[in-house]
């Protein structure tokens, strides 16, 4: 029933958007008769029930199906809320991912009530409390890392005296547009990023120890953004 509703909400946005573009093409725009052409097309599959994420497009289709933000072309993950145990409700799970597989989607499992004694635990007490289920992290540490996954994303972190800041952004963004995150001002002025590693940090201790050894690194324009890199970025405007 709601993927249904899903999909009739984007055949609204989609014959909206048809009868505009449609007025595109009558002025004599040529771009707009394939934007037409793959909006009928999309049309066509939502009226046969199909769910769009479940399919490849092509670069040129993709910017238009990227424009439109149709739900039904959004990643799934499908959470599944279990008993206790490691063998919990699997007759249950497994048909939760016989479904999603048709979906081309992922499934967590997690414990609700689990999750909830958990947070209710100070900070100090919670990696015992893992142990004592048999369990290296929680279930919202998985979750966190399959959404995180799924959708493509790396955090990279920024530290000053008085706060330090966790900021997600498409893998492969190159450092000016990570500066962007931030504020536009950072972008369009973009000097160089310095940077150094989350890792190197723990191994070091501190930041003067990371200058030390010969890991703390100046990196311009071209410099990708890596997972749990820490930058701090120079600009001006």
């Amino acid at each position: 029933m709601i993927e249904t509703e899903l999909m009739l909400s984007d055949l609204e946005t989609l014959d909206r958007r048809k009868q505009k573009t449609e007025k595109k093409v009558r002025a004599g725009d040529k771009k707009a008769a394939f934007e037409v052409e793959f909006l009928t097309k999309l049309i066509g599959l939502l009226d046969k029930g199909e769910w769009l994420g479940n399919r490849e497009y092509p670069a040129e289709e993709r910017a238009i199906l990227t424009e439109c933000q149709l739900l039904s072309a959004k990643p799934v993950l499908f959470v599944a809320n279990v008993s206790e145990g490691k063998n919990a409700d699997e007759a249950m799970v497994q048909t939760v991912r016989d479904f999603a597989a048709k979906r081309g989607a992922r499934v967590v499992t997690i414990c609700g009530q689990l999750e909830a004694e958990l947070s209710s635990l100070p900070e100090s007490e919670r990696t015992d409390f893992l142990s004592e289920m048999g369990l290296t992290e929680s279930g919202l540490v998985r979750l966190t890392r399959e959404a995180y996954s799924l959708l493509d994303l790396v955090t990279f972190f920024t530290a000053g005296d008085t706060e330090s800041r966790a900021w997600p952004i498409p893998r492969n963004t190159k450092a000016p547009q990570a500066a962007g995150k931030i504020h536009s001002d950072m972008e369009r002025g973009f000097i160089r990023a310095e940077v150094y590693h989350y890792d190197d940090l723990l191994a070091c201790g501190s930041e003067a120890k990371v200058k030390e050894k010969g890991l703390f690194r100046l990196e311009g324009k071209d410099y990708v953004i890596k997972e749990a890199d820490i930058v701090y970025f120079r600009f001006n405007v």
